[in-house]
Parts: C-alpha cells; structure tokens; sequence
C-alpha cells in the first residue's frame, strides 16, 4: 500500500513538473493567441461594418435618383399647367391650376431637400466607408505581425510542447483516473497552476498557511495523500520532489 501511495505522488508530481514546464511556454507566447483572436473579431467588425456602409451608400443614390426624377415629373407638370392655364375658360378653372402649380413647386422643393440631406449622408457614408478600409488595413497588418511573432514563437516551442503532452500522457495513464481529475480539478482552480507542492518553512509551498508537524511526518512516511487544509493543494515532501526532479528528465 505504502509503494501504491508513493507512486501515485511520484506520478502526480511528475504531472505538476511537465504541467509547470508546459505553463512556461504558454507564458512566453503570452497574450498572443488571445491578440490575435481578439484582432480577427475586430476585423470582422469593420468588415460588416464596411459592407453595411457601401449598402447604405448604394440605397440613398438609388433615393436620390428617383427623387431627381420625380422632379422632372413635377416640372413637367408644372409646364403643363402653366400651358392649361392660357386656355382655361373661367377664373376658377385658373386657380385650380395655380394650386395644382404651387403644389407642385412645393413638391419640388421638399424633393430638393431631401435630396440634399441625402446627398449629405452619402458623403459623410462615403467619408465612413474610407476610415473603415483604412482601419481594415491598418487591422491586417497588426494582424498578420501578431501572427507571424506567435508562428514564430509557435515553432519554436512545438517539439518542446509535445514531448511534454506525450510524457504527461504516459504519467496519466499509470494512475487511476480519479486521481488525475483530482489533481486537473486543483489545477484549475489555482492562479499559478500548482496543484503539488512543497512545503516551504513549514508552509503550503501554495497558499503558505503553515503545516503542522505531524503532517510532515506524514508525508516523510509517504503512507497517504496529503492535501493543505487550507487551499486543497497536493502535498509533496521537498527532500521526495527533488529526488523526482534529479531523476527526470523534465526541467523544473
């Protein structure tokens, strides 16, 4: 039993050893993937962006032109009922007309200003829609820089990173389950990633809540697993996780 609990630390220590390494790849690509994530939402945005521009663009000259014809219209009739006018029989006849004339001039004048306000928007749109390419391509260059830094750093570290995924696996699969879902479980709830630690004067090498002298002991006898009471963190004795340390091949 005492050589089934020792295993299972040795393995789970192992685990946090290539875990940690595996952090400190991580840490060096920083905050570049999420950069780059980050980038390509933006991009997408100013590319709806853009195209709901250029729509808005094409549907006010569509407006702009049927208004502009529309005032042809009202012109013509316009003319047509000066024309009538000259040849009405009665003075109410003459100022039918005259009203159908000042309705019409009326017409043409609220078309003119519609068509200058819509002139208007298409400019400021205009003037929109070449601030957005400009951000575009502003947004694309930062984007593929971002992404060559993080292929090169990417390259760089993949062997490394695999290696450590591969020996993770190999150390995962010679415990029990349980354990494993255990220790992620820590891990994740944990900052810095450490689910074992050390004690460290006489402390949770995690949370640094002090141990009792009983528990070191204990985990010089190796008979149990032993978490802090305080944080829930694994426990490790520091004489047992160097020796693990000399004996692999993983840095710390």
């Amino acid at each position: 039993m005492e050589h089934i609990v020792e295993d299972r630390l040795k393995a789970l220590t192992r685990i946090q050893i290539l875990d940690s390494k595996l952090d400190e790849i991580h840490r060096l690509r920083g905050s570049l993937p999420e950069e780059v994530n980050d980038l390509e939402d933006d991009l997408e945005g100013l590319e709806t962006r853009k195209t709901r521009i250029d729509s808005d663009v094409k549907s006010l000259k569509i407006e702009v032109a049927a208004r502009k014809a529309a005032i042809v219209d009202f012109t013509a009739k316009i003319k047509k009922y000066q024309d009538q006018q000259d040849n009405v029989k009665n003075s109410r006849e003459f100022d039918a007309l005259a009203k159908e004339i000042e309705y019409m001039h009326l017409e043409v004048a609220t078309t003119e200003k519609k068509i200058r306000q819509h002139s208007d928007a298409v400019t400021q749109k205009e003037l929109g829609f070449e601030s957005a390419i400009k951000e575009i391509e502003a947004k694309r260059q930062e984007l593929e820089e971002k992404k060559r830094e993080l292929a090169v750093i990417v390259e760089e570290t993949l062997v490394e990173e695999g290696r450590l995924k591969g020996e993770i696996g190999v150390a995962a699969a010679g415990i029990d389950e349980r354990y494993y879902r255990g220790y992620k479980k820590i891990r994740a709830n944990m900052r810095n990633g450490l689910a074992v630690v050390t004690i460290d004067r006489d402390a949770c090498g995690g949370c640094f809540s002090i141990i009792p002298p009983q528990t070191h002991i204990e985990l010089k006898q190796r008979k149990r697993l032993i978490q802090c009471e305080n944080c829930g963190r694994i426990l490790a004795d520091q004489a047992f996780f160097d020796d693990l340390k000399a004996a692999s091949n993983a840095p710390a």
